[in-house]
């Protein structure tokens, strides 16, 4: 798993790409609603006034309409362009003021995709309001509407409920290594209504009321641990006293802290079971389990210490 520093620095290479790696599409989109905006203030009586072309009477009704349909147009995109590019850089401010901690990170990108969906209702008023559309009316008639639609979206209602009841309990962030449901994975992204958990190249999205019995895993630091067999003929007090010489020269790769013998963990089959445990980030746990299975191997053939394989003994009875 990535360290938070990590994390950290990753977040702040992601607002940087944002206005460093701005494609050509949206750097002319950005561009060109922005002109739209600029120009629309500054024409303004030449579009809106009462003598402007686009308010006179025409011959035929269709021309009238036509020309009288330029002034909303206008307005249209006026509103288009002024909230998307409020919403732009209000996103980016966040997303740069709130990288301190994978807390803030999470926070950020929640409050990123609420203020996304409130400029798309704020969008969609506008334009109706553009074309005359009486939006008091429907501004009051939402209410009725938010109860009667929210009897047939209860599920939805509990995600974004769920969602923010995670967010401000700090249940857990955005590159904490979770457990859901048996799925094991990374949380790369947490928003009002899903849950993106990946692991090995795949990604599963859970609803946030469906997200129960949650196990993070990267609260604190997790243990590795090695199940090694020594032979029943192996002297054990022998076998522990190589092992408290030579374990403090084991080095393994993504272990934070030296490995510890832990004393005998079961009596096998074929073997008795030694137990051997290290401290990791969660991310690192299986490649420091292989690792240290692999040096544990190496410093018992390095010392004569038998490891038994499995192996059927017969025995016949005498006359």
């Amino acid at each position: 798993m990535k360290t938070i520093k990590e994390d950290l620095k990753e977040h702040t290479e992601e607002v940087k790409k944002k206005v460093k790696g701005l494609g050509p599409v949206a750097i002319t989109v950005l561009v060109l609603l922005l002109a739209i905006l600029v120009c629309s203030y500054v024409f303004y009586d030449f579009f809106f006034s009462e003598g402007s072309i686009f308010r006179q009477k025409y011959d035929t009704d269709f021309l009238t309409g036509l020309m009288h349909s330029v002034p909303k147009i206008i307005s249209c995109l006026q509103i288009i362009s002024f909230v998307y590019i409020i919403t732009f850089f209000l996103t980016l401010v966040i997303s740069h003021i709130f990288n301190k901690s994978k807390r803030s990170i999470t926070v950020s990108r929640l409050v990123c995709n609420l203020i996304r969906w409130v400029a798309v209702i704020v969008v969609i008023i506008g334009v109706l309001a553009a074309w005359d559309v009486d939006t008091t009316a429907l501004i009051t008639g939402a209410g009725v509407l938010t109860l009667v639609v929210g009897l047939g979206m209860q599920s939805l209602i509990a995600d974004i409920v769920a969602g923010l009841f995670i967010v401000f309990e700090n249940e857990f962030n955005v590159g904490d290594i979770i457990t859901v449901n048996d799925f094991r994975g990374e949380v790369i992204e947490m928003g009002i209504r899903t849950t993106k958990l990946k692991a090995l190249g795949n990604i599963k999205i859970f609803n946030n009321s469906d997200i129960r019995e949650i196990l993070n895993q990267t609260v604190e630091l997790s243990t590795a641990k090695s199940l090694i067999d020594i032979e029943y003929g192996e002297n054990i007090p022998k076998v522990e006293e190589i092992i408290k010489a030579k374990l403090p020269e084991l080095t393994i790769e993504g272990a934070v802290e030296p490995v510890s013998y832990d004393g005998v963990n079961a009596l096998g089959a074929s073997g008795v079971t030694l137990q051997f445990t290290t401290k990791c980030y969660e991310g690192d746990i299986y490649s420091v389990q292989r690792k240290l299975n692999a040096a544990l191997k190496n410093m018992f053939d390095e010392n004569g210490i038998g490891i038994p394989f499995n192996q059927i003994v017969v025995h016949t009875a005498k006359d």
